[in-house]
């Protein structure tokens, strides 16, 4: 009796360990070198830009990475394109109005189509994207890495874990009311995103 009850807590041991809580990993780089980029071509001209005001946190689960869910913000005001006067424009209310709409946010409630690979995990990241106030389902795909233990090496004397999250992905300027249907000659309705991101989860 007692043999079988040992083994019986035993499984249950196994499956609270197969489903043990998930980690937070914050996406505020303390080294300031998270970036996204932002591409617009067209027949006359092409832009090209970063934005480094990123934020956000996320939950994963490296057992169970389907079940990922979390949000990365970036601050409207720190996109910016090498031209001065485009800057401006950029951030103006004919374009994304970045005193109204301070930040574009995109949240995430789940993972779809989920491989996991030596390079790490690719998904479909299925959410909510918001610019300039509008709110739009959009399916992303994403890559994840997570390495264990390797905190350390990217910040000294920090101990944890780090994720990173890598997407390219195209959105359209007209989806979200950016100049809607116009200048379209000069800059493409659609803009490539792509987000290379490391995100900590400090040692507790």
């Amino acid at each position: 009796m007692n043999a079988r009850f040992l083994g019986a807590l035993a499984g249950v041991f196994c499956v609270w360990g197969a489903f043990a809580a998930p980690m937070t990993f914050d996406f505020k780089d303390p080294k300031g070198v998270n970036s996204a980029t932002f591409h617009l071509d067209g027949m006359l001209e092409a832009i090209s830009g970063t934005a480094n005001g990123i934020s956000g946190t996320v939950s994963f689960d490296p057992d169970n990475p389907g079940a990922t869910t979390g949000s990365i913000t970036v601050t409207t005001a720190s996109m910016h394109v090498p031209n001065t006067m485009m800057d401006g424009h950029m951030h103006s209310p004919m374009w994304l109005d970045a005193a109204k709409y301070p930040e574009i946010k995109f949240v995430t409630g789940k993972l779809e189509n989920v491989n996991s690979t030596d390079n790490g995990i690719t998904a479909d990241a299925h959410g909510t994207l918001t610019i300039k106030g509008i709110s739009k389902e959009i399916t992303a795909p994403v890559r994840l890495t997570y390495l264990k233990d390797k905190l350390g090496e990217r910040i000294p004397n920090a101990h944890g874990d780090i994720l990173m999250l890598r997407s390219h992905f195209t959105i359209h300027r007209s989806d979200f009311n950016i100049q809607a249907h116009k200048n379209e000659a000069v800059v493409s309705d659609g803009i490539e995103i792509g987000l290379t991101l490391s995100g900590s989860c400090p040692a507790s």
